[in-house]
């Protein structure tokens, strides 16, 4: 059988329905976004094999892997359907549209299986050369590449983020690191967030939301530390933010303050008291305990000004040592005018 396999660079460009058919273990770990996954083999099946393998050779693995495949085709047509009447398979017009973008870990069995599968039902079918495994060097490689970087810094409460998303909405270029992350990247930043992705799954986003960016035009990202939570910003992307034209934004303490109330006061007080305790070796009892207790009188107010000390000590360690970094302090008030200032300086470059 001529088995229908793209190099990545097609095989991302082609439009369809893009399936994943590695262990869910795999998927979890890292995956194409958009992706939907299909397993093959699960979990303990991918074990068995590769045990056989490491035992006994390929021959013997590839034996084994027929067996499991041949007992479960109606379970993945049956899989395959459900998810094609999700997608709404059956009334997309356009045929090229109606390709199935088949990956595994490196473009062998799994990915070759499903596609006989599938073309036996006429379904349009092409594999990725190289499987997840090339495109994970993708990824990897392309933090290599140089960008265009301008940082939006500022302490904790001056509306970095919703800058960052009204340059979005005016056709500028950003990356969000903590949207991506599920963390808003303080100890308080998981509050009613979805789950993290994986570093992995992380870098996957990253590297997609990077490919869609033209190189010569500036990329607004929001400064930020290494690790946002769970995840981390891939090194080699990190060290170009470093050394980047970086924005300082200014605001008053009682406009962070109110900033900071508006998005934390909603969430339950134990969650609250817990982002609290994770930092309570720097805050010290004393600060922690007026936090904790203002946390339980709802006054919202001392909550804040009881943890900025703390950031703000933090964020202005961290500035020092951007001495080498041109800042641009934008003393202004309104979000127009930051991002009017913000345009203008871009503009002169």
């Amino acid at each position: 059988m001529n088995f229908k396999s793209n190099d990545l660079k097609e095989f991302r460009k082609t439009r369809g329905l893009l399936i994943d058919v590695r262990s869910p273990d795999e998927y979890y770990k890292g995956h194409m976004p958009n992706s939907i996954n299909i397993p093959i083999f699960n979990n303990e099946e991918r074990s068995i094999i590769g045990k056989k393998y490491k035992n006994f050779g390929r021959q013997i693995a590839v034996r084994e892997g027929f067996k499991l495949i041949e007992n479960k085709i109606e379970k993945l047509i049956k899989e395959f359907i459900l998810i094609k009447k999700e997608f709404n398979y059956s009334n997309i017009n356009n045929s090229s549209d109606k390709n199935i973008k088949i990956y595994c870990a490196r473009g062998g069995m799994r990915s070759q299986s499903m596609f006989w599968i599938l073309e036996k039902f006429n379904y349009p079918c092409v594999t990725l050369n190289g499987g997840y495994k090339t495109y994970r060097n993708w990824v990897l490689n392309s933090f290599k590449d140089k960008q265009k970087i301008m940082v939006i810094g500022g302490k904790t409460g001056t509306r970095k983020t919703k800058i960052l998303n009204k340059l979005k909405s005016l056709d500028y270029q950003i990356l969000d690191f903590e949207s991506l992350a599920n963390h808003r990247g303080s100890s308080f930043g998981g509050l009613g967030m979805k789950e993290q992705p994986t570093n992995e799954q992380y870098e996957n986003l990253i590297a997609e939301n990077l490919s869609l960016h033209n190189k010569n035009k500036f990329i607004f990202v929001e400064a930020e530390s290494p690790n946002i939570g769970k995840n981390r910003i891939p090194h080699e992307l990190y060290n170009q933010m470093k050394n980047s034209q970086r924005i300082e934004i200014l605001r008053e303490e009682k406009i962070r303050i109110k900033e900071l109330i508006n998005t934390y006061s909603k969430y339950q007080k134990n969650d609250l008291k817990k982002s609290v305790l994770k930092i309570s070796k720097r805050l010290g009892p004393q600060r922690t305990k007026t936090a904790i207790d203002s946390i339980d009188n709802e006054d919202w107010e001392n909550v804040c000004k009881s943890v900025l000390d703390y950031y703000d000590r933090c964020y202005e360690h961290e500035l020092k040592a951007k001495q080498d970094v041109k800042i641009l302090d934008m003393k202004l008030k309104t979000d127009n005018e930051i991002i009017y200032e913000i345009i203008k300086t871009i503009t002169v470059e």
